[in-house]
């Protein structure tokens, strides 16, 4: 079973060796990692050229990393498909194995796991764990989400719920697992454990103005997909949050 990984790059030249080298130690070696980049003017494409694991790159401009999302999963021919983005890294050489060992089961149709945000210059200091826990239809309703990056779906789900929304800006990922998940009911089945290391400052961690935008997007992503939920939805989801910090 091919596992297709999407890895968007823009200037990433200070992170996406590690990216890289995380996908090559992988144990699992029916990987397609496909490289989809805005047109980086540093070294990152001279790096990837480094590896000779990675089966396309496709540079040019783009309108952002969920367009580049979008590319690498078109462009993608694998069962399964999984996203790492390139300032992540898997937290073991077993992740994939892990992976195709869950997707071997013909009636899981998506997983997700825990992950942890370390510092960027230390992927070794664990700053706070997300612990997703298990999944059931009511667990959005209650600020719920899995980590966008541990997301793990065959590709046919793709083209039943569609790719990204790219006018849910920096909330694209919760809408799409919102689609994913509830309005089509796909069923997820959750890994108990950590498989996934995010450096502390991404895109989605940058900034309190950042997280303030994505909640208003939130709120859209329920809308756009006809879904009304509960008048606490929205304050519970980045409560949430606060209970990685007790997760070192």
């Amino acid at each position: 079973m091919k596992i297709s990984l999407i890895t968007a790059t823009y200037n990433s030249a200070d992170t996406i060796r590690d990216t890289l080298q995380c996908i090559q130690e992988q144990e699992y070696a029916d990987v397609e990692h496909i490289i989809i980049d805005g047109g980086s003017t540093d070294e990152t494409l001279k790096i990837v050229a480094e590896f000779p694991h990675v089966a396309k790159v496709i540079s040019e401009k783009d309108q952002g990393i969920y367009d580049a999302m979008n590319k690498g999963i078109m462009a993608s021919t694998g069962e399964v498909v999984g996203i790492l983005n390139s300032d992540d890294v898997y937290a073991h050489p077993e992740v994939l194995s892990n992976i195709a060992r869950v997707f071997s089961n013909v009636e899981v149709q998506a997983c997700y796991a825990n992950l942890q945000f370390v510092q960027r210059d230390d992927l070794n200091k664990v700053m706070r764990t997300w612990k997703a826990g298990p999944y059931s239809k009511k667990s959005f309703y209650y600020g719920w989400m899995p980590p966008h990056p541990t997301f793990f779906v065959r590709k046919h789900v793709y083209k039943k719920a569609g790719v990204f929304n790219l006018s849910l800006q920096s909330a694209a990922d919760y809408e799409l697992m919102l689609r994913v998940l509830l309005k089509h009911s796909i069923p997820a089945t959750y890994i108990n454990e950590v498989i996934i290391k995010m450096r502390v400052g991404g895109v989605s961690t940058a900034s309190l103005k950042n997280r303030l935008r994505a909640n208003s997007q939130d709120r859209m992503a329920w809308k756009i997909n006809d879904l009304d939920p509960y008048f606490f939805t929205l304050y519970m989801k980045p409560l949430r949050k606060l209970g990685q910090f007790l997760k070192r």
